[in-house]
């Protein structure tokens, strides 16, 4: 081309336009050619540095469809595409022009496309003494500025992987947080920091809920990492005691391949393991008459079963964990009471029977049994035999090992996971 225009057709004309026409034709080392696949998809990665978005893209990549070949030359003039509005609206699949002459505009002002409008605005290409001179949308700024899509890109890259770890980190700390708080409010009622904490740890699930920059994670970062530090100096006399003082603290973890027992629920003893389902229901063995003397003596053996201390647990952390019994409730719990009616009115429809919902409240305490059939409710489509099941812990209660503690912290960790 002997003259290559710097204004455009029919339009006004401003400094970034004129800023990148002569950056195009300013004397400068020219890199060598570029794959057009290769330009579109490191100018997609940087888009947002631009000013870009998707729709943007796409236009550009309709452009770049119509340019034989699959490398981009950087020589200004020599890749120039002259497709008709119509064509281009195509290949959209129906795009409006307007819509489409508007996308156009955005890539001409970031200086992708640079317009070379013929005298009279029409897009063609001739030849004239064997030299070929095109109208249209010049592609040359995609290889010549190839370096700078590809660190742009790069920097995009990196910033996403910055945010991304930095977002996992946030949702450990919110989760250690919360587990920390559910801890310190069985362990530590006294202190009146574990709500706050509670809150913290539900307020920052909710912003991870949507899509938050780099600023925004770094001060729930930071927030969280104020709330760990203070949470662990609570609990530091907790964390400091010799492995075994507390089955509820330092119990280790048990699978079981039945799924009547819970997550944290210690093994049972071999003695019982060769109980059928039938025996589970009636809670006696093969040899009936040797196992019911122990089930009377046991209260007189363990002065546990005669005055039950309850639930170590406040009733809020209980609800919190196991809030399906709420329905079952003729209103609010707030007080025991409450939650025993709940339970008793829940029970049969459990299919315990009355006889066995009886001996727990007897041998564990009218709150501690309360407590284990809110977690039973929570957990009832995993066990096949409430009633054994119930019985079956009835046992360990006579026998002064069972505690409902571990139950509803492993109901609280499943609910907060």
């Amino acid at each position: 081309m002997g003259y290559m225009p710097l204004t455009p057709f029919g339009r006004t004309v401003d400094a970034v336009l004129l800023k990148h026409q002569q950056a195009a034709a300013a004397p400068s080392p020219m890199p060598g050619p570029v794959s057009k696949w290769d330009a579109l998809r490191e100018l997609a990665a940087a888009r947002k540095a631009y000013g870009l978005n998707d729709r943007d893209l796409s236009v550009l990549q309709a452009l770049i469809s119509f340019l034989p070949g699959t490398e981009v030359d950087p020589r200004p003039g020599v890749t120039v595409v002259h497709p008709s509005n119509r064509a281009i609206c195509e290949r959209l699949n129906g795009m409006p022009n307007s819509t489409m002459r508007r996308h156009m505009a955005k890539l001409v002002a970031a200086g992708i496309l640079i317009r070379r409008d013929s005298p009279n605005g029409k897009r063609y290409v001739r030849r004239s003494q064997g030299e070929r001179v095109a109208y249209g949308f010049d592609l040359s700024p995609l290889a010549r500025r190839y370096a700078e899509f590809s660190d742009a890109a790069e920097a995009e890259r990196a910033l996403a992987d910055r945010i991304k770890q930095l977002r996992e980190t946030v949702s450990l700390m919110r989760r250690d947080l919360l587990n920390l708080a559910l801890l310190g409010a069985a362990e530590r009622p006294e202190i009146a920091v574990w709500d706050q904490f509670q809150d913290l740890a539900h307020l920052t699930a909710r912003d991870l809920r949507r899509k938050l920059g780099l600023a925004e994670l770094s001060d729930i970062q930071t927030r969280l990492s104020t709330a760990l530090e203070e949470a662990e100096g609570h609990l530091e006399t907790l964390f400091a005691d010799e492995p075994g003082t507390s089955g509820a603290q330092n119990e280790h973890h048990y699978q079981n391949s039945k799924k009547d027992s819970f997550e944290s629920e210690q093994p049972v003893k071999a003695a019982h393991a060769p109980q059928t389902e039938s025996q589970e229901d009636t809670g006696y063995a093969e040899k009936p008459s040797e196992r019911r003397p122990v089930n009377h003596e046991a209260p007189h053996q363990t002065p546990k079963a005669l005055a039950p201390s309850g639930p170590n647990l406040p009733l809020r952390l209980i609800l919190s964990a196991c809030g399906e019994i709420q329905s079952y409730a003729d209103g609010p719990i707030r007080h025991w009471p409450d939650l025993l009616r709940a339970a008793d009115t829940v029970r049969p429809m459990m299919g315990i029977s009355s006889a066995v919902w009886e001996e727990a409240k007897t041998a564990m305490g009218t709150a501690e049994a309360a407590t284990v059939a809110a977690a039973m409710l929570e957990r009832f489509a995993d066990i096949r035999s409430p009633s054994g099941y119930l019985r079956h812990l009835t046992a360990k209660a006579l026998s002064g090992t069972f505690t409902s503690a571990p139950m509803v912290m492993a109901l609280a960790r499943k609910a907060a996971a």
